[in-house]
């Protein structure tokens, strides 16, 4: 059974990636989204979202820890990314001096994020591929 495992580790830690990735790629999708959402339910612009990781560690048997993955530990709020504020009396957000405060979303520092998360997903789902592509191979080596 540890063999059986040890084949599939590869699949399971791409999958983990897979995983992540999809989180992120939703959150950067909703920043995306939300870059001109001045007013939200809590009352200020909308705040950009980043999402953390952390590897996955397990101890083996021989005692010493391995990585066994990726995972998201939080989606949280971009507290140190200040928000954009526009001179616009005309706006409907507008405060008495005429500012417009607008969320603190970089549309073209998204769009480079997005790139990244899908290039990243790619690379785990052709880790997968490949595994498959080699254990059809063994197993035809074994008919």
């Amino acid at each position: 059974m540890e063999g059986i495992n040890k084949l599939f580790s590869g699949m399971r830690v791409a999958a983990t990636g897979m995983s992540a990735e999809r989180v992120r790629i939703d959150t950067v999708s909703r920043n995306i989204a939300n870059s001109s959402i001045t007013k939200t339910s809590s009352g200020g612009p909308y705040t950009r979202q980043v999402v953390e990781f952390e590897p996955i560690l397990v101890r083996a048997q021989s005692g010493e820890e391995v990585n066994a993955g990726v995972r998201v530990t939080k989606v949280s709020e971009d507290k140190s990314t200040p928000y954009e504020r526009i001179h616009d009396p005309s706006h409907p957000e507008a405060d008495a001096s005429g500012w417009v405060t607008y969320p603190n979303v970089n549309t073209t520092r998204e769009m480079a994020d997005l790139i990244t998360a899908v290039r990243a997903y790619e690379a785990n789902l052709d880790v997968q591929e490949s595994f498959v592509r080699m254990a059809e191979r063994a197993l035809r080596l074994l008919q």
